[in-house]
Parts: C-alpha cells; sequence; structure tokens
C-alpha cells in the first residue's frame, strides 16, 4: 500500500499515521468542522474536510469518505476505533469500490456485530458464553419468564450493543418491567435494531480479552491477554497486562477459548474476544470485537509488535510475520485513558485546554489526540489520551503510573486524573485482587 485514508479522528488517527509514516504511506485524513484544528489533521499528508460536526454529517458519512478515498487513490482505509469500524455495510462499500478495508471482513464483522448471532456461533464452536437467552426475546412476558428461570440480576442487552451502550442491570423483576421497553427503543436508536437478549449477571467478575490476529492463509495466532476490570458506565478507564492473579492454566484455556472463537468465523486482521471470569475462574465469552481495540498498546509495550503495522501487511495479502512460538510477553503494562470529565460524577467537561504538560517520567508512551490551546467540544468521546506506563513488573508499573500522573498538569477543564490516582492508590487494585465492581465500591 501506498497511501491510506483514515475514517476516523483524534489519537488514534495520529496512531495510524505514525505507523504509516515509518511503513512510507502517505495519508489521507478527513475532519469535521469541529477538529480543523486538530493534530491528526495537521500530520496526515492531505487533509480534506467531511462536514459538520455531529458524526452523523461528518464521520459517519460512508458515501463522503469513499468518494474522498477514491478522489485520493488511496489503496485502503483504516476504520479505527468507533464510528464505523464495526459497521458491516461500510466495509462492504469500502471493497466494492475497489480498496481495502483494513479490517476482517464483512461478513464477520456483521456476524460477531449482532451480539445474539455471535452467542450462537460460540456455542456451537464450544465456546462458553455466559448462562442468557440463546434467542432474541420478544416480548416482557418472555423475558420475565427467562430473567426468573436463571435468576437475578440480570443484564438485558441491545444485539447490537457495545461500547457499554444498550445495556442495563436489572436486579428484580420490577427493574425489569421499567427497563425493557426502553431498551429495545434505545436499540433501535443506536443500532437501528430493536433485538435485546438476557444474560445472567456474574457478579464480583473480572473482564479479561485476548488479543487475537488472523491472516488469509488460515493461521491465527494470540497475543496474550489484558485485563480491563476498571470501568465507570461500563466503559473501560484502566487496563494492564498480563493480568494479575490469573492462573497459568486459566490462561492458556482462555487463549485456546479465543483461537477456537476466531476459527469459527474465519477471523482475519486485528480483533479481540473478550470474556468475563468469575472468582472461581470459570469464564465464559462476552463479545467479540472486530476491529483495533482503544487499549491495543499494552500489547504492543509487552510483546514489541507494532499491531497497526500488522493490520496493514495483513490487508496487503501478507502473512502472519511471526509464529505462535515466536512471540514472547515481557514486563507489565498499564494503559491510563485520560478523559476531560469530572472525576467524582464522571460527567464530560468540554472546553478550552489552557495548560497541558505531561509527567516526565521514563517508559511511558502518550497516544495524545490534543494539545495545548485546543478546544475540548461536546460532539465526541472525551477521551484526551492514553497514556502506557511500562515496567518490569506490576509493583514498579503501578509506581511509574502514579509518578506520571502527579506530574502531569491540565487545566482549563476538569479531568479524570484525581480518580486515576486514586484507583492506583485503592488497595484492591494494588493486590490484583479488584473486579468490575471496583468503582462502586470506592464510591460507596
Amino acid at each position: 500500500m501506498k497511501k491510506i485514508l483514515i475514517a476516523n479522528r483524534g489519537e488514534i488517527a495520529l496512531r495510524i499515521i505514525k505507523t504509516c509514516k515509518q511503513m512510507g504511506i502517505e495519508t489521507v485524513a478527513v475532519f469535521s468542522d469541529a477538529d480543523s484544528s486538530m493534530p491528526f489533521v495537521k500530520a496526515a499528508d492531505y487533509s480534506y474536510r467531511i462536514g459538520e460536526a455531529p458524526v452523523n454529517k461528518s464521520y459517519l458519512n460512508m458515501d463522503e469518505i469513499i468518494k474522498i478515498a477514491l478522489q485520493e487513490k488511496v489503496d485502503g482505509i483504516h476504520p479505527g476505533y468507533g464510528l464505523l469500524s464495526e459497521n458491516s455495510q461500510f466495509s462492504s462499500k469500502v471493497q466494492k469500490s475497489g480498496i481495502k478495508f483494513i479490517g476482517p471482513s464483512s461478513e464477520t464483522i456483521e456476524k460477531m456485530g449482532d451480539k445474539i448471532n455471535a452467542r450462537k456461533l460460540m456455542k456451537e464452536a464450544g465456546v462458553p458464553i455466559v448462562p442468557g437467552s440463546v434467542n432474541g426475546v420478544k416480548t416482557l412476558q418472555e423475558a420475565q419468564k427467562l430473567a426468573k428461570d436463571i435468576g437475578y440480576p440480570i443484564m438485558l442487552k441491545a444485539s447490537g450493543g457495545g461500547g457499554g451502550i444498550g445495556m442495563v442491570r436489572c436486579e428484580d423483576e420490577q427493574a425489569l418491567n421499567q427497563h425493557y421497553e426502553s431498551t429495545k427503543n434505545r436499540s433501535k436508536a443506536y443500532f437501528g435494531s430493536e433485538d435485546v437478549f438476557i444474560e445472567k449477571c456474574i457478579d464480583c467478575a473480572r473482564h479479561i480479552e485476548v488479543q487475537i490476529v488472523g491472516d488469509q492463509y488460515g493461521d491465527i495466532i494470540h497475543l496474550y491477554e489484558r485485563n480491563c476490570s476498571v470501568q465507570r458506565r461500563n466503559q473501560k478507564v484502566i487496563e494492564e497486562a498480563p493480568s494479575p492473579n490469573l492462573s497459568k492454566s486459566t490462561q492458556k484455556e482462555m487463549y485456546a477459548a479465543a483461537l477456537k472463537a476466531a476459527r469459527a468465523v474465519k477471523y482475519e486482521n486485528a480483533g479481540t474476544v473478550e470474556f468475563i471470569v468469575d472468582n472461581d475462574e470459570n469464564f465464559y465469552f462476552l463479545e467479540m470485537n472486530t476491529r483495533l481495540q482503544v487499549e491495543h498498546p499494552v500489547t504492543e509495550m509487552l510483546t514489541n509488535i507494532d499491531l497497526v503495522k500488522w493490520q496493514i501487511l495483513i490487508a496487503q495479502g501478507e502473512k502472519l510475520p511471526l509464529s505462535q512460538a515466536e512471540i514472547d510477553m515481557r514486563g507489565h503494562a498499564i494503559e491510563l485513558r485520560i478523559y476531560a470529565e469530572d472525576p467524582k460524577t464522571f460527567y464530560p467537561s468540554p472546553g478550552l485546554i489552557t495548560q497541558l504538560s505531561w509527567g516526565e517520567v521514563e517508559g511511558v508512551r502518550i497516544d495524545a489526540g490534543y494539545s495545548e490551546g485546543l478546544q475540548v467540544t461536546p460532539f465526541y468521546d472525551p477521551m484526551l489520551a492514553k497514556c502506557i506506563i511500562f515496567a518490569a513488573d506490576r509493583d514498579s508499573c503501578i509506581l511509574k503510573a502514579k509518578e506520571f500522573l502527579l506530574k502531569t498538569s491540565i487545566e482549563g477543564i476538569k479531568t479524570n486524573i484525581p480518580y486515576l490516582i486514586q484507583v492506583l492508590d485503592d488497595h484492591n487494585f494494588q493486590s490484583g485482587q479488584y473486579t468490575t465492581e471496583l468503582v462502586n465500591k470506592m464510591r460507596a
């Protein structure tokens, strides 16, 4: 590939541009009116206005993006994460236009994007799934019966959901009655389908995911796991690898299950298989993310592998650069997501960044989307940067992460840095004995 269009924005657009420059590939950026002064726009070789600030008038405008790609005669389109990255219609349109979509096939995206269908496929493949409905629940009465059978609390989920959107915890039948119709309506509004399903709530659980990569020749490998259990509003804010307090035997079983899941859909390119793990280390399939994850730098830090480069090589038709036996993991890595948000309420805090100074600490990678003097608008996810800390061991990594945050200064907007420091200081996190309930316990 000689030229790639990046159908995304912010830090992930900059991240892809960095690898493209190293590979001698020209880049084309698309931007909205709200993003005209953003660093990724200036970093690309070519930049085009795509539309007004709202995503449906800019970054979700498939036809305009493909029109610019054809005009620029690009060889590939990289979707990053979020936005159109898991849109099978977009992937299909890109391929039909004669341009390579840097990701899995549209068929795979469609299969795994529908959570009900994905659960069926995984069950057939022998991958353990969370107890719940095999098909979608069509009526409130059906939902009530199923919930009673599997036992409360349950999770009511949109089949097309993701990123914490379209999922509601129901403690009892009264909560299910209250949220059933609104969840169906939200599912229809956000994902174009009102299909919902029910899963048993696995309390005191860990959220652990396995990075997988496959090529066009049927070879699929894993790049170990990441623990993503520090979450607010069902969205991750801290990820780390390797996962603390996870037995070697469970690790191996999870890797095997992730590879089984990937082979079931003949997976190509980079992806992630997400699991929920209970107190007894029983694990269950949650979903497959058919794209590059926000937290992919954690894996890159431990394996010294550039996943974006691998994505491009695989899209070009090349084989996996390394075999499973050639991949090794060393040290420990923690990713901190820095958000423009109130550290207590977690509400977004848009505004002008009047001062920004990152802590000068050795062994820290900063994937930032904003710089000093820029406006954080209310139109997009308020993540300012991902800061990835590497050290020889977990204890050293935690100390270095806290030192970095204490030396970082951001003014003009609120950020979640005080909250991140609080997590790093928490004894449950430090012991590695934390679950997805950590935030709730800290706020109790």
